[in-house]
């Protein structure tokens, strides 16, 4: 069972606005929600999903989720793991407005 972390102010306050506004990357704002959701948020668990199933489950293209998944990663929103380069990734939320 995934724990169900609410959101903090600061992703609809800022993030939202950032990423969508200033970056106009909607996407990976939706990215960025999805994952939070599938990882009860910044300190929960890595969850591994492939671009097929974030594509899927979120309504957008592989190559909308990827370059959000580069963007989010880039600005320190997010952390990837793989065990072997086709591994299928797994994502943790980070929040760096926490430190």
């Amino acid at each position: 069972m995934v724990r169900k972390a609410p959101l903090d102010d600061y992703v609809f306050d800022t993030l939202m606005a950032d990423l969508v506004g200033h970056d106009h990357a909607p996407s990976a704002f939706i990215v960025f929600l999805k994952l939070w959701h599938a990882t009860g948020g910044p300190g929960g668990r890595g969850t591994a999903l492939s671009l097929a199933t974030l594509a899927t489950e979120t309504g957008l293209s592989k190559s909308s989720v990827q370059s959000a998944l580069r963007r989010l990663k880039r600005r320190g929103y997010l952390g990837v793991k793989r065990a072997s380069p086709t591994a299928i990734p797994v994502y943790t939320v980070l929040a760096p407005w926490r430190r």
